[in-house]
This record gives structure tokens, sequence and C-alpha cells, in this order.
């Protein structure tokens, strides 16, 4: 169930969010990589679990890093991130990458409008998901449309939203939500390339010595391109969430969700 503790009080949600790159100099004993998730809460608990029980096998805790697009399009946003704010099982360590949705549902939650492309893009099953119906939001003022959203949508989801990070270094690979832009080092990379590249990203010849976890584009398996993997195989449209294990000798094992698809938006 939503959380319905700490709701929206005062700003509006305007506050400033605090995405930042985040390096480690060491490998754990396993990474896993999740893919677009896009609201499919019972894909994402499928999912983990199967993560959770392959990483018994090593000793050190493992860590999932979830690729972005967290939100939208999915039945069940609201709770993806109940799921997600909640402490990681014993041996897991969670770090959360952010995604273009989530920037669009922040920009929403700061200055809500019923004309925001947000709406068209996914954001109106995630406000289904808090309660929120179209028929609540059409039409009402700006006022009207920020008071319900602050009667709704829960601060501690606010704050984790904000609270994301933009990339994630270890050595010899760089987790990010769509790509890189060639010739940038990751902590210099423009947030829009970030959070939205893919040509300029997938035609580029390879960084010697880089490979790049990534989401945002999604197709109907996992993607094993040279200096790149791509996780994202449509997990709203599909019912398959994708995920790879990473292991420091370079290895890569695939995991997906076997829960059968929802019905919801294609594309």
């Amino acid at each position: 169930m939503t959380r319905l503790l700490g709701l929206i009080r005062g700003d509006g949600g305007q506050s400033s969010r605090k995405w930042q790159h985040l390096a480690e100099p060491t490998w754990p004993p396993a990474i896993y990589a999740v893919g677009d998730i896009h609201g499919c809460i019972d894909q994402l608990i499928d999912l983990e679990a199967k993560i959770c029980a392959d990483a018994t096998s090593y000793e050190g805790d493992c860590w999932i890093v979830y690729l972005g697009d967290l939100l939208d399009r999915g039945p069940d946003s609201a709770a993806v991130l109940d799921r997600l704010i909640d402490p990681p099982p014993a041996g897991i360590r969670r770090i959360f990458l952010a995604g273009n949705h989530e920037a669009m549902a922040l920009e929403f939650f700061n200055a809500p409008r019923t004309n925001a492309h947000w709406l068209q893009f996914g954001g109106d099953t995630t406000l289904a998901s808090y309660g929120i119906q179209q028929s609540a939001w059409a039409g009402a003022s700006a006022r009207a449309l920020r008071d319900i959203v602050r009667s709704h949508i829960p601060r501690e989801h606010l704050d984790f939203l904000r609270n994301l990070h933009l990339t994630l270094s270890v050595p010899g690979n760089v987790f990010v939500h769509a790509g890189l832009r060639p010739g940038i080092a990751p902590d210099q990379q423009a947030e829009s390339d970030l959070l939205w590249i893919r040509g300029d990203f997938f035609d580029a010849p390879p960084t010697p010595g880089l490979r790049v976890i990534h989401g945002h584009t999604p197709g109907p398996a996992v993607v094993q391109a040279e200096g790149r993997v791509c996780v994202d195989t449509g997990a709203f449209a599909t019912g398959i969430l994708s995920a790879v294990r990473l292991t420091p000798d370079g290895a890569i094992n695939i995991f997906q969700s076997s829960i059968s698809p929802a019905s919801g938006p294609q594309g």
C-alpha cells in the first residue's frame, strides 16, 4: 500500500533535486543492473527474488543498480517506489539512477500543469497509481491541481526521487540511464545526454577499456554490443523486466522476470 505519511506540505515539492555522480574504486562480488521498471511492480518483485537468490552464492554484499525510469507507463509506480524505499534484503546494496521519466515527474511535481508533456508520456498512469484519476485533474486550475498533488504524493517519495544518482562508475564500467556522449568524462556529461541520448551514443565507436551499462532504449532482448549493454526490454509493454549480472572478470549473465504482461499503454 502506498505510504500516506509525510505528504507534501508547504513547498509544493519545489525543493531542488540532488542528483550526483557516484564512483566506487573497487568492485563488489557482483553487480546486478536492472532495466527500466516503468511501474511494473509484479515483474520487479519476481526479478528481485531471482537476483537475491543468486546473490547468496557470493561472499560479501552484492549491488543492485536500477538504471532509471522507475516510473510511468506501467500501472503501479507508487508501489514500485514503496518497495524501493524499503530497506534492501540482507547482503544487498541498492543504487538508484535517474532516468528521463524521473526528471519529467519531478518537474511536474514542482509545478503541476494539466498540459504538462509528462502526462502524455506515461505520467497519467503514475498519478492514477496514487489514486489521482484523470477526471480529477483534467481541466483543473493550477491551484487545484497543486492541492491534489500535495494531498496524494508522499513526501518520502519525492525525497527519494530528488536523491538519485546520475551515474555509477566502477573500474572499466559506467552505469547510466541512456548513455554517454563520446569523448566526455561521465562526470562532465550534460544531464540531458545522460537521460535522453540515443543516436550519437549508439553510432560512436566504443571507448577502449570502458563498458557502458544502460537502459532507455527498449528492445525485445538484452543487447550486448561492443562497449555497451542495454538492459531495457520494455517491461510495461512486454511483461519482461530484465537484469544483467556483472562480475569483476567481465562475465555477463541475464536474468528476467517470468510474470505475464499486464495490459497497458504500448510504446
